[in-house]
């Protein structure tokens, strides 16, 4: 049996015939063995065809076809062009040989060519490959190279596919640059301090914030040229006429020393640059919110931008954000403390970066712990909206912010918190609310019969929830037992009613209802007609007794 054997290569297709598999098919080093002398390897081995690709474009799509496992059309006509024609119901004299199974399998569905791919074949594949070059004729040396090099990298770039609308690649990067422009600007701030005490030192304590101290120094710049007159100028930067008016008095005692005009530039000019990072410090951020709320609203709304950007970036992405439980969500950003913990056996973190939300802040030292489990809970759950609905909403998160502001209203003042169910329902009302209003193009009687059915299942379905308590988050769903009782005592009046209704059925005297039902007798019925039995059975044999001892008499 022939073998051929297809080579994808980054300039087009070629099918090669092997020749004498029988010799040396049953020993595969002798085939490694031969591989790297192209003179023994070349009487084996013979080009039947080669199809160039047209363009860059066309061995991009190739390729991915190649590497789905999928046949395309120029593939088909190419192997149907040259290799042997099968007919029906008779079997092939060849077989094709692959290096992708997957590949070979669809070719066997579509073209019925028995098609093989085992270690035999990827040898001779791997001597193909090594001696590709001298195979095709007009191939210069070099352009099999260029070839793969721009294969290799449009196919990567096509792999790399994303929305640039939510690319979240662009928050972890405007977090981080946020968290070290925080750390520059403080350390070049107090070098501004430091610097400008030298001259002004009383000018400290008067001005606490490090930009508003960077601007007055840039505006006072030598303290001996204060006066009066520019405390009108130094009210709209500082904002507080008494405090400029304090500055101007304490230029006038100042025990500083003086700077000569050269020093007096620089300290100008580098709290100019503090100033400059300030400015963008506030547009980097900015930035990041809007980002936050293209990408994540949920989670933007219920834990804040920065703290959930930070979340992100620590994750990787947000979809292996949505991918981490709400266990591991809790302690992110403290794994030298949980490994710590783990190592000593000791107590494990509660929190990670979880911590700097407002609402752990705000909850007691006793419940941050638990408040920490159940934001983390509820971080969970927006990642995983975020990551995964199609149309962004920032309405989900504000619920879930709502459940947790009602969590703590719970643990510092006891009041019972809405259920999961609920809240999600309501969620869910609002958000195709808004979708209705949005679709003007649909007639406005198809949304409003839509409306009122899914009512109407809410409706007929609520009994039915309520009837069995639900564990949701933690949430309270126990009926307390008054209900409980009130229910039973309901149960019971509705089943005697019912009987009663069975008794006034009217008889038709042969023992069978006016509706065709045969007559039931009851137990409480049956129970009185045995005890009357009872008695007079006992009666009459006191009668009997009695005439007896008469007659004896």
């Amino acid at each position: 049996m022939a073998l051929y054997l297809l080579y994808e290569s980054a300039s087009g297709y070629g099918l090669f015939l092997a020749h004498g598999i029988d010799e040396i098919g049953q020993n595969t080093e002798a085939v490694r063995n031969s591989i790297t002398d192209l003179n023994r390897f070349g009487k084996v081995v013979k080009l039947e065809a080669f199809n160039p690709f047209e363009s860059a474009l066309d061995a991009l799509n190739q390729c991915n076809a190649v590497s789905e496992g999928q046949m395309t059309e120029e593939l088909q006509n190419f192997l149907e062009r040259s290799l042997p024609k099968v007919k029906e119901g008779k079997k092939a004299k060849f077989s094709l040989g692959l290096a992708e199974p997957k590949l070979g399998s669809h070719i066997h569905e579509v073209t019925k060519i028995p098609c093989q791919s085992n270690e035999f074949v990827l040898e001779i594949l791997r001597g193909v490959r090594l001696h590709f070059e001298k195979f095709i004729e007009n191939l210069k040396p070099g352009d099999l190279e260029k070839a793969q090099l721009g294969l290799s990298h449009s196919y990567s770039r096509a792999k790399v596919k994303f929305n640039v609308n939510r690319v979240d690649n662009m928050v972890t990067q405007a977090i981080v640059l946020l968290d070290t422009l925080d750390k520059d600007i403080n350390t070049f701030a107090m070098r501004v301090r430091e610097w400008y005490s030298w001259h002004f030192p009383e000018l400290v304590k008067i001005v606490n914030d490090n930009y508003l101290y960077a601007k007055v120094a840039k505006f006072v710049d030598d303290k001996s040229q204060l006066s009066e007159d520019k405390i009108s100028a130094l009210t709209e930067i500082v904002g507080d006429e008494d405090k400029a008016k304090e500055i101007v008095e304490a230029a006038k005692a100042s025990m500083g020393q003086d700077l000569s005009p050269v020093d007096l530039i620089n300290v100008k000019l580098f709290a100019q640059r503090v100033m400059d990072l300030v400015e963008y410090r506030k547009n980097l951020y900015d930035y990041l919110v809007a980002k936050m709320h293209d990408i994540a609203p949920n989670l933007a709304a219920l834990i804040g931008e920065v703290v959930g950007a930070r979340l992100i970036s620590h994750a990787g992405s947000l979809t292996n954000l949505a991918k981490c439980p709400s266990s591991t969500l809790q302690i992110l950003g403290a794994e030298k403390a949980l490994f710590r913990a783990l190592k000593t056996k000791g107590n494990t973190p509660k929190y990670g970066l979880i911590f700097h939300s407002s609402f752990i802040g705000r909850a007691s030292a006793r419940n941050k712990g638990r408040m920490a489990r159940y934001l983390a809970n509820k971080c969970s759950i927006a990642s995983r909206l975020d990551c995964f609905l199609d149309k962004s909403t920032t309405t989900f998160g504000e619920k879930l912010r709502e459940q947790v502001e009602e969590r703590l209203d719970f643990y510092d003042k006891g009041v019972a918190p809405r259920k999961n169910l609920d809240v999600m329902k309501a969620a869910i009302e609002t958000v195709e609310d808004k979708d209705t209003e949005m679709d003007v193009d649909e007639p406005s009687t198809k949304k409003s019969k839509k409306k009122k059915s899914k009512v109407d299942v809410v409706e007929y379905a609520q009994p039915m929830i309520e009837d069995k308590p639900l564990e949701t988050n933690g949430d309270v769903s126990e009926e307390p037992k008054s209900e409980k009782k009130k229910k039973k005592k309901e149960k019971r009046k509705s089943e005697q009613e019912a009987e009663h209704e069975e008794d006034q059925i009217v008889d038709n005297g042969n023992g069978v209802h006016e509706d065709g039902t045969a007559k039931k007798k009851k137990k409480k019925k049956n129970k009185e007609d045995n005890g009357e039995e009872l008695q007079t059975a006992v009666e009459i044999k006191k009668k009997k007794k009695k005439s007896k001892v008469q007659d004896d008499e």
